[in-house]
C-alpha cells in the first residue's frame, strides 16, 4: 500500500531546494505555505487513494488492441475523469489558457506522487503537459485558440511523435514527410514507433505532435519541422469533425508499464494526415526540445516515483517477514528481517537513493522556475545554465537509482520477489524503461559533458562545485558527532568531481573528444553522487532542531549515503582518467567470425 510522503516532499521543497525563492517573487505572491500544503496533501491523497489501487490492475490487464482501437485498463477512464475534474492537468500551465500557473517545483512534487501511484498512468498526462508547453511557446494564436484550452484542461490528450524504425536517438535519419497545401495546411506521411498513448479511450480526441521533413528541407536535423496532427479534425466551432488519416498499426508488448499503450502510428495511408505547422518550417527540433527538456526531468521524476513506491513496498515486507535471529534481538521467536544488518543496509540504500533523486529533481525544477521568473538577463542566464546542467543529471541518475532501488526491493523480498503476485517485480519492470527513453542515459551523459560543462567557458560548473564545497564545510563546522565521516567523504567526492571536471574540460579543449566521451557516463554519476550527498547533508543541517526524530533520520540518511554509496566516486574517477585508451582499442566487429 502506497502512502504519499507529503511531509518529506514538503521539507525538501521548502528547506533543501528553495521553494521560498519562488514564492517571494511577485509572480507567485499568492502562493503561501498554506496553499502549498493544501496542494501537496490533495495530490498525495489522489495518488494514494485513487491512482495507486489501480496500478496492479493495469499491469495485469494491459491495453488490448482490437479492430483498430486501444482499450485502457478497467477503472482508468473514471480515474482520468477524476484527474481532469481536479484540475491537475493544468497545474503549471498558463492561466490565460485555463491553467493554474503554479511553479514547476509544485508540478514536480505532484508528478512524483502520481508516478508512485502508477507510472503507466502518469506518463500519459505528462506528455499532454509537454504538448501544452510546446504550443504555449511556439504555436500560432489561431492554433492556440482551437486546441490549447482543451489540452490544458485534459479534455484532449497530446503525444510526442519522434521515433521511426531507422531513426531512434539519431533524428538525422528521420524520413516522415510533409507536403504543403495551398490552404496553409500540410499532409503528413510516414510511420512512427514507440508512441506513448498514441491511441486510447480516455479522451474524445488526441493531438499528435509529429516531426516530419518537407520535400525541400535541408538534410539532417536542420530540415525537420513540427506539426500538430489531431486524431479527429476540429471544426471552427470546436466540435469534432472527420477522422484524420492517422491510425494505430499496432501496440507493443512490453516488459513493463503495461497500462500505457505504446503504439506504432501510421500517417497518410490514404490522402495524407492533415497537419498544421508549429513554429517555423525546418525549426521543428527546437520546438520539440521544449517538450523534450522538460520531459527529461519528468522521466527522472518517474524514476523517483517508482523508487519511493518500491521502498515502501520492501519496507512493509521487511517489517512483516520473520527469519532467523538478528544480532542483539532478545525477543521471542524469529526476528523481522528488517532487524538484520544486511536488510538494514539495503533499506538505507533504497531510502537514501530515493531522497537523493527527490532533491536533485526538485533542485532542477527550482532552477527552471528561477529562470522563468528572473527579471534581469544575467540572473536569467545563470538559472538557465543551472537548469541545463541539472537536467541530464536529474534524468539519468534518478532513473538509474529507480532501477537500483526497485532491484533491491526484489532482493529484500527474496524468492517471493521473483513471484509476480507480491508486486515487487512490477516496480523493477516499470522502472527499467526510464533509463532508455527520452534520450538514453548515455546520451544524457554526452549532453552533460559536451554541451553543459562548457557553459560560460566552464565557469558555471566550477561555481557549482564551489557551492558543493560550501555545504561540506558547513557539515564540518557543525561539529555534530552523529554526522560521522560525512564531511570527509563528501569533500573527497567533491574533489573527485573537480578533478574529473578538469580532465573533461581539458580533453575537449585539446580536441580529444573520444577520450571525453569514454568517460561521460561515469562522469555524470560522479556529479550526481556529489550533488546528492551535498543535498542530503543540506537537509540534515536545515532540519528542525526541535524535531529530534526527523533530525536524527535525516542526519543518518546523509551519513549512510556519504559513507557507503559516495565511495563509488574514487573508482569512477579512475575510470574517467584511465579507461579511454582501452575502450577505444576495443573492436566489437573483430569478435564476430
Amino acid at each position: 500500500m502506497y502512502r504519499a510522503p507529503v511531509d518529506e516532499i514538503s521539507f525538501t521543497l521548502k528547506h533543501v531546494c528553495g521553494l521560498g525563492d519562488v514564492q517571494n517573487n511577485a509572480r507567485h505572491a499568492e502562493l503561501g505555505d498554506d496553499l502549498v500544503d493544501a496542494i501537496l496533501n490533495e495530490a498525495g491523497r489522489f495518488a494514494s487513494e485513487e491512482i495507486a489501487p489501480l496500478n496492479s490492475v493495469a499491469d495485469n490487464y494491459g491495453t488490448p488492441f482490437e479492430n483498430g482501437e486501444v482499450t485502457t485498463p478497467p477503472g482508468w477512464r473514471e480515474l482520468y475523469h477524476n484527474w481532469i475534474e481536479g484540475g491537475w492537468n493544468g497545474l503549471s500551465a498558463g492561466q490565460e489558457a485555463g491553467g493554474q500557473g503554479l511553479p514547476q517545483m509544485l508540478s514536480a512534487a505532484a508528478l512524483e506522487m502520481w508516478n508512485s501511484g502508477s507510472m503507466a498512468f502518469a506518463i500519459g498526462p505528462t506528455l499532454t503537459i509537454g504538448a501544452v508547453e510546446a504550443m504555449e511557446k511556439h504555436a500560432s494564436e489561431e492554433l492556440k485558440a482551437k486546441y490549447l484550452e482543451k489540452l490544458v484542461s485534459g479534455e484532449w490528450m497530446g503525444t510526442m511523435n519522434l521515433t521511426e524504425p531507422q531513426a531512434g536517438s539519431d533524428l538525422n535519419a528521420l524520413k516522415a514527410r510533409a507536403e504543403r497545401r495551398d490552404d496553409g495546411t500540410y499532409r503528413i506521411f510516414g510511420q512512427k514507433i514507440f508512441i506513448t498513448y498514441g491511441d486510447h479511450d480516455l479522451t474524445d480526441n488526441i493531438i499528435h505532435m509529429v516531426l516530419a521533413r518537407l520535400p525541400d528541407a535541408p538534410a539532417g536535423t536542420k530540415g525537420i519541422s513540427l506539426f500538430l496532427v489531431p486524431k479527429f479534425l476540429v471544426n471552427d466551432d470546436g466540435s469534432l469533425g472527420d477522422r484524420n488519416d492517422v491510425r494505430v498499426a499496432g501496440v507493443e508488448h512490453k516488459m513493463g508499464i503495461h497500462g500505457s499503450p505504446t503504439c506504432t502510428m501510421a500517417y497518410g495511408d490514404e490522402d495524407g494526415a492533415i497537419g498544421w505547422l508549429i513554429g517555423e518550417e525546418n525549426r521543428g527540433l527546437a520546438c520539440m526540445f521544449t517538450m523534450m527538456n522538460n520531459a527529461r526531468l519528468a522521466v527522472g521524476i518517474q524514476g523517483l516515483g517508482v523508487a519511493e513506491r518500491a521502498y515502501q513496498h520492501a519496507l512493509s515486507y521487511a517489517l512483516e517477514r520473520r527469519q532467523g535471529k538478528a544480532p542483539g534481538d532478545k525477543g521471542e521467536g524469529m526476528s523481522p528481517i528488517a532487524r538484520h544488518p544486511d536488510i538494514k543496509r539495503m533499506l538505507l540504500g533504497m531510502k537514501s537513493r530515493t531522497q537523493v533523486s527527490r532533491a536533485i529533481c526538485y533542485a532542477c525544477a527550482h532552477a527552471i522556475d528561477m529562470a522563468n521568473i528572473s527579471a534581469d538577463e544575467e540572473t536569467r542566464k545563470f538559472w538557465n545554465e543551472r537548469a541545463s546542467l541539472l537536467t541530464p543529471i536529474a534524468k539519468a541518475l534518478s532513473t538509474d537509482f529507480g532501477v537500483e532501488v526497485a532491484s533491491l526491493g526484489v532482493q529484500i523480498h527474496g524468492g517471493m520477489g521473483f513471484i509476480e503476485e507480491t508486486g515487487a517485480a512490477q516496480h523493477l519492470r516499470d522502472a527499467r524503461i526510464a533509463p532508455i527513453y527520452e534520450g538514453t542515459n548515455g546520451i544524457q551523459s554526452i549532453d552533460l559533458v559536451m554541451r553543459k560543462l562548457p557553459l560560460s567557458g566552464g565557469e558555471h560548473i566550477k561555481g557549482f562545485i564551489l557551492e558543493l564545497k560550501s555545504v561540506a564545510a558547513q557539515v564540518a563546522a557543525s561539529n555534530r558527532p552523529e554526522f560521522g565521516a560525512t564531511a570527509d567523504r563528501l569533500s573527497a567526492s567533491i574533489r573527485d568531481l573537480e578533478e574529473a571536471t578538469d580532465y573533461m574540460l581539458t580533453a575537449q579543449a585539446e580536441g580529444r573528444v573520444a577520450d571525453a566521451l569514454c568517460g561521460a557516463t561515469p562522469y555524470l554519476r560522479v556529479a550526481g553522487l556529489a550533488l546528492g550527498g551535498a543535498l542530503l547533508a543540506k537537509g540534515a543541517l536545515r532540519s528542525d532542531q526541535q524535531n529530534a526524530e526527523r533530525l536524527a533520520e535525516r542526519t543518518l540518511l546523509a551519513r549512510s549515503f556519504c559513507e557507503t554509496t559516495m565511495g563509488e566516486t574514487a573508482g569512477l574517477k579512475s575510470d574517467i582518467l584511465l579507461s579511454a585508451e582501452a575502450i577505444q582499442a576495443f573492436d566489437a566487429e573483430s569478435l564476430v567470425s
